[in-house]
């Protein structure tokens, strides 16, 4: 089947590629030319575990292609996915359809014969109803459905959250659009992976009532660990507890200095606009909203006590800056947040990330500095800071840090390590939600 992805950012490049290895011939446009040339050179844009290779192979067989023409991908194009960008609109929060509604009507310009027409982009509830509006005011003589397909991809598994997922959603009213989705997405069908079809605008709001769940069970874990602290509780345990319970589940009860990247920070507070506009308030997503902003402006303090309440002229060593391992993507990560204050409390900082560092030197201040490797970040070090768990941080280990710091302050925002050997190594050691 012939299908033409609008746009090659993360989630166009990622289901491109995944598509064409399921079989289809996939024609990806990207209107930015310095990202088309790379792409075109095999140079990835992202960096996600196995997409390069999975790219290269797709190429190589005639099953992907990159170029700048909605019109030629379009040509003999069963079904269009619109994976453009819909980011927080500046000032309301709600998302910006202006890119998807753009690719709308270079889709509804280009069609030739029948095709349905999927958004792949986070799109708020009517938002397909509106696409179907734009192409039919363009093309009152075409034959098209549209369908909302959200996608649900973590960043650093995507590849495998494509290829074996959780569950599908398609949204349509047309029976004609369900069979042709049905026929793109068979090698799901063959290892039974759920699929479920329903309305389109269910299908809209499944997508960010998963997102603001999960965002909910974060918060909920970062202030249960601010309880453990008080208590003398241990939030590990706590979450065992309550995780074991099938009701709850284990996922997402990791307590940390917030939740960043590209879906829960816009798509929580898009949903709280779209309940606002439908007047029925999403009282519980609000206040997720304001408690993880909260929390991430609170990391840099939590940094600042335990170093005795000032951090002026200190060296300070920052373990990680993405939002989260595996992904280069800085996207309202807690480092954002943490850096700036430290930089502005008199900290001196240096850092290091395996793949955000490029990414990190736009948006951080210019007096940070960037090392080498973990333990060159460390080295002289007052105080150290890990705001990420990459798994080479886990490896280091407590008489190797010791060795290259001058100071003996670890702070890990993520609880990576034993709290009783760094202690043991000579360590003031500063987890969260955990006692003493």
């Amino acid at each position: 089947m012939r299908i033409a992805m609008i746009g090659g950012g993360y989630v166009g490049l990622v289901s491109g590629a995944c598509f064409a290895e399921f079989g289809n011939d996939v024609a990806v446009v990207e209107a930015d030319a310095g990202r088309l040339a790379a792409l075109r050179a095999g140079r990835m844009p992202i960096f996600e575990p196995g997409l390069e290779a999975l790219v290269e192979a797709n190429v190589a067989a005639g099953r992907l292609s990159f170029g700048n023409s909605v019109e030629e991908a379009m040509t003999g194009a069963e079904a269009v996915f619109l994976a453009v960008g819909t980011p927080s609109r500046r000032g309301d929060g709600h998302a910006d359809l202006s890119f998807l509604y753009a690719a709308a009507g270079q889709v509804a310009r280009a069609l030739s014969g029948y095709a349905v027409v999927v958004t792949k982009s986070t799109v708020p509830v009517g938002t397909g109803r509106q696409v179907a509006a734009i192409i039919r005011e363009a093309r009152p003589d075409l034959e098209f459905d549209v369908a909302s397909n959200p996608e649900f991809l973590r960043e650093g598994s995507a590849i495998g959250d494509f290829m074996r997922p959780d569950r599908v959603v398609i949204g349509t009213d047309s029976e004609r659009a369900r069979d042709v989705l049905r026929r793109i997405y068979r090698p799901l069908y063959l290892i039974e992976a759920p699929i479920l079809f329903s309305g389109l605008e269910t299908a809209e709001l499944t997508k960010y009532a998963a997102n603001a769940f999960l965002a909910m069970k974060i918060t909920f874990i970062n202030e249960i660990a601010d309880l453990c602290e008080k208590v003398g509780a241990d939030v590990h345990d706590v979450a065992r507890g309550i995780g074991l319970d099938g009701r709850i589940g284990r996922k997402f009860l990791h307590p940390g200095p917030g939740y960043g990247g590209s879906c829960f920070p816009k798509d929580t507070l898009a949903l709280a606009r779209i309940g606002q506009d439908a007047g029925a308030p999403q009282r519980l997503v609000e206040t997720v909203v304001a408690v993880n902003d909260a929390r991430k402006s609170g990391m840099a303090q939590r940094v600042v006590a335990a170093c005795g309440g000032a951090v002026r002229g200190r060296r300070i060593g920052v373990l990680g800056l993405t939002f989260k391992p595996e992904t280069d993507d800085m996207r309202d990560s807690p480092a954002l947040s943490v850096l700036p204050r430290l930089v502005e409390a008199g900290a001196e900082v240096t850092a290091f990330d395996p793949e955000g560092m490029e990414q990190a030197r736009p948006l951080l201040p210019a007096s940070v500095r960037y090392a080498e490797d973990a333990l060159a970040a460390a080295e002289g070090a007052d105080a150290l800071v890990l705001l990420t768990e990459w798994n080479q941080f886990r490896a280091l280990a407590p008489e190797r840090l010791a060795a290259a710091m001058r100071g003996r302050v670890v702070v890990d925002l993520r609880n990576v390590y034993d709290p009783a050997a760094m202690r043991a190594a000579g360590f003031a050691y500063f987890g969260i939600g955990r006692a003493g």
